[in-house]
């Protein structure tokens, strides 16, 4: 119990490590505020956590939308009257040359992976320095902010955005007893592999999803991906009372990719 009575929101919770972050978090005693840009996907999970007995709130949102945010937080504040944890983990994927790439299709990806990033991070701050009580911002960032993948650049500026953007933050808000992370996976088993073209012929070649997975794991020394639950604790520590000391870095869960 770990999360006990805390109020706690987690973007992109629908799938992958947010849905498994959700979990994570309802089973340590957390108040679960569980959201994602489609309704019915967000209000299924808040079904499954609460047949699990956890306190969880769906909403959909859209991490793009600051009025959006506003009206969130506005709910939560009315309802806990506080929020001690935000994990902004909402993110697309997306590869192309920058050769090929449009201006919108950058723009989309720093949309998503920055731009929510900042306006969670915004509005999570606020609401923690009028209540006074402190917290914790844990943002998910991307070995792909560390490591240079060709062909990604979109999605490698993102997600070495929000590691500067997390660690200037914690230095704001020092004082103010809130505390800022990003945890950095690399491959990870979700959903957002099938969005990507080359992954459909990744399991083409290689006999399906599990063959397409562990061509990708080549460069990685424990030689996997990842499963969500495995990111999720990792998240679960830097919003814990045990990492009380832990601010402006990165918590990498990698498997050795960036070593």
């Amino acid at each position: 119990m770990r999360l006990k009575e805390k109020v706690t929101l987690i973007t992109g919770g629908a799938s992958g490590i947010g849905k498994a972050t959700a979990f994570r978090f309802g089973r340590e005693g957390a108040r679960v505020v569980v959201t994602d840009l489609e309704e019915a996907k967000v209000q299924k999970v808040a079904d499954a956590l609460r047949e699990e007995g956890a306190t969880c709130e769906p909403y959909a949102l859209d991490v793009r939308s600051e009025s959006a945010w506003e009206s969130v937080v506005t709910d939560v504040l009315g309802r806990w009257g506080r929020l001690d944890v935000l994990v902004a983990n909402a993110g697309i994927s997306f590869a192309k040359p920058v050769s090929d790439m449009s201006l919108e299709e950058w723009r989309r990806v720093h949309a998503v992976n920055l731009d929510g990033a900042f306006l969670a991070t915004k509005h999570a701050v606020r609401v923690m320095r009028e209540t006074g009580t402190g917290g914790s911002i844990v943002i998910v960032s991307s070995a792909s902010g560390i490591k240079a993948s060709g062909g990604a650049s979109a999605y490698c500026s993102s997600k070495a955005g929000v590691r500067l953007l997390a660690r200037a933050v914690a230095l704001e808000c020092a004082a103010d007893g809130i505390r800022v992370n990003t945890v950095v996976p690399a491959g990870v088993v979700t959903p957002m592999w099938s969005d990507m073209p080359f992954f459909e012929d990744l399991k083409r070649e290689h006999g399906g999803e599990d063959g397409a997975y562990r061509v990708l794991a080549e460069g990685t020394p424990l030689g996997r991906f990842a499963e969500p639950e495995e990111i999720a604790a990792g998240i679960l520590y830097l919003s814990s009372d045990e990492a009380s000391y832990v601010t402006g870095t990165d918590l990498v869960i990698d498997g050795g990719f960036t070593v």
